[in-house]
């Protein structure tokens, strides 16, 4: 086929970006990137196109190739990873209808005396919930609501602290949907490793999320705020202008308590880790990983163990909550269809992004990047993670998504480095890391829209004010890329990284930062 290992392979994904850029919507630009790589395959023979598209295969016996979206959906892989996204919005349906965030919330506003100690204790309930973003951010704004407000601290700063552990916080999870996503998207691109495996090893140098961690417990220890932000911080403190939307609902349920949350949470992340560890073979004799937590790990299959521990997490939640009595039948069902209807818009990008992945593999845009990157200059390679973060982030800025820009950005990033494992993990979190970055900083992403709505505040006012601390994160993640494709060492680098944050938060509270404490009480600034 002419357009197989050539430039052309790469079409698609440049379509689906330039598009992605234009029109700042995702589900058409990655449709039509797929289009595009199915016309290539069919060389523009209109009835092997829609083939391509629906169900076709390339080449025979064992270099056969299935492209499309029913081989997309149909993969057992991509299957198990979608049986766990529907499973996990049923457990946050249940948790939220049965009233087990709200009694949390109320738990915890009678044990939080300090602003500091509402926004450690908001940063760490976001740590908890780390299965998934939507997860976090549908529960930990109704959950600390009203510790943050009985301190006088902003919906905004609130929902700074939403945003900024939930895709963050994921990405750095090895057990949560942003995992198996990555491990989905990475699966089958001849690294020597499983998805799973590449996704672990990324997270040493997944410097924006873990930056982001040492910046959001920095601002809380330090007690300063500077931009927008501070701004909002001295009208809640000074004037108790909090900035609600007003008209805050929680489902409240006199029969509920903490543990109607904490348990199914608690059941839901031991299950899985048990189903991980089943699948790896740490309980077979025969198994290479029998005993072996590392090798266990290294060789489950996380598209069969989040689901194998899930859905009995599921089943123990759903018992659970029903003698509790604190949830009805007819309520619990219900449960199952809202949350897969909340589980819709993570699947249809998860599909139109391993339907591209598809294509772009079955054009040999692999083949193409690696002959092209073969003679280039080690300086070259250095420098590559760096821009890959910055393409990670303009991609996902610009289409509000982090799913859909590995999706498009990890099978090109793969061949780059595949001769260099060190940098292939680098460049691997690069691509993450940006894509996280960008999805942090974006109006329209989803995961920002719903931080807004967890906190219950102007979405434009959660922008404006985050956007300055996501920037300030991303410039410091720049420069350690930089310095962690000379190095490769992320022992060395991470250090660098963290004492490098803690600087800047330091030279911002001794320049611009305000201690809204102290301006609230009439006295100097920090």
């Amino acid at each position: 086929m002419e357009f197989v290992g050539t430039f052309w392979s790469l079409v698609p994904p440049i379509v689906a970006i330039v598009l992605a850029l234009i029109t700042k919507e995702t589900y058409t630009s990655l449709f039509v990137g797929i289009l595009v790589g199915a016309l290539l395959l069919a060389q523009f023979d209109p009835i092997d196109t829609m083939n391509y598209m629906i169900l076709g295969q390339i080449g025979e016996g064992e270099d056969a190739a299935g492209v499309g979206f029913i081989n997309a959906i149909s993969d057992p892989w991509n299957a198990g990873i979608f049986i766990f996204l529907v499973v996990l919005g049923i457990i946050v349906a249940l948790i939220n209808t049965a009233g087990g965030s709200a009694a949390f919330g109320a738990w915890a506003a009678r044990h939080v005396k300090s602003r500091m100690g509402a926004m450690l204790a908001t940063f760490l309930m976001g740590c908890l919930i780390f299965v998934d973003d939507y997860f976090n951010c549908l529960t930990v704004g109704a959950v600390m609501r009203p510790v943050t407000d009985a301190e006088k601290i902003s919906r905004a700063k609130l929902s700074y602290i939403i945003d900024a552990t939930a895709a963050p916080i994921c990405m750095i999870a090895p057990i949560s949907s942003w995992a198996a996503a990555v491990s989905a998207t990475a699966a089958d691109l001849n690294t020597g490793i499983t998805g799973i495996q590449l996704f672990i090893q990324a997270i040493s140098y997944n410097f924006y999320s873990l930056l982001t961690i040492v910046f959001v417990v920095g601002l809380a220890l330090m007690q300063f705020d500077y931009g927008p932000m501070a701004k909002a911080e001295l009208a809640a403190y000074r004037d108790g202008e909090l900035g609600s939307l007003g008209l805050d609902e929680g489902i409240q349920n006199e029969r509920a308590s903490l543990w109607d949350m904490l348990l199914p949470v608690i059941m839901l992340v031991a299950f899985c880790i048990i189903g991980m560890m089943y699948v790896g073979g740490f309980w077979d004799p025969e198994a290479e990983g029998f005993n072996d937590i590392a090798l266990a790990f290294a060789n489950t299959d996380a598209s069969v163990g989040l689901p194998w521990g899930s859905l009995i997490a599921l089943v123990l939640s759903f018992i659970y909550l029903l003698a509790r009595r604190v949830i009805t039948f007819e309520k619990a069902t219900a449960c199952f269809v809202d949350g897969f209807r909340a589980m819709i818009p993570a699947m249809l990008i998860l599909t139109f992004a391993l339907t591209l992945k598809l294509a772009t593999t079955a054009l040999g845009a692999n083949v193409f990047v690696a002959g092209l990157m073969e003679g280039s200059a080690q300086s070259l390679y250095s420098m590559l993670p760096a821009i890959i973060f910055l393409v990670g982030l303009g991609l996902a800025f610009s289409t509000g998504t982090s799913w859909g820009t590995f999706g498009i950005l990890i099978p090109i990033v793969v061949p780059i480095f595949a001769n260099q494992p060190e940098l292939l993990t680098i460049g691997i979190s690069a691509c993450l890391a940006g894509a996280v970055c960008g999805d942090h900083c974006s109006p329209i992403s989803d995961t920002t829209i719903m931080a807004s709505a967890g906190a219950n505040v102007h979405h434009i006012d959660h922008v404006n004010t985050q956007l300055p601390y996501a920037l300030t994160v991303a410039g410091i993640s720049f420069f350690m890329f930089i310095l962690a494709g000379f190095v490769q060492n992320w022992m060395i680098c991470l250090p660098i990284g963290i004492a490098l944050t803690l600087i800047v938060l330091l030279v911002l509270k001794r320049t611009i930062g305000i201690s809204v404490v102290q301006m609230g009480s009439g006295k100097a600034s920090a």
